[in-house]
């Protein structure tokens, strides 16, 4: 969520004219996702972010809902569902060892 809330940050900042102050905590929080991905326990960091993609949909999605009371129609959670499915097949499809 980091990368989420820290990108609306600097969206309030910029274009809803909150000022510098948002934006500078937006890119704080855009710096600490860089850190979180590091923390995760696959070693691969394309497989990382590319299943980071897919929780990012549907994160931004759940957090439109509940911060700016965007209400997704069918196309949007169908899109975030599917997203989240490919994630699965991204981090537990089985793999040589």
């Amino acid at each position: 969520m980091t990368e989420i809330g820290g990108a609306w940050l600097v969206w309030q900042g910029v274009r809803e004219h909150r000022g510098w102050l948002w934006v500078g905590a937006g890119v704080v929080a855009l710096g600490l996702h860089g850190l979180v991905a590091t923390l995760q326990p696959d070693a691969h960091f394309g497989r990382i972010l590319a299943a980071y993609g897919g929780v990012f949909v549907a994160g931004s999605l759940a957090w439109g809902m509940v911060v700016d009371g965007f209400r997704p129609d069918r196309h949007d959670v169908a899109g975030a569902i599917i997203c989240l499915v490919l994630v699965a097949v991204i981090m537990y499809a089985p793999r040589p060892v």
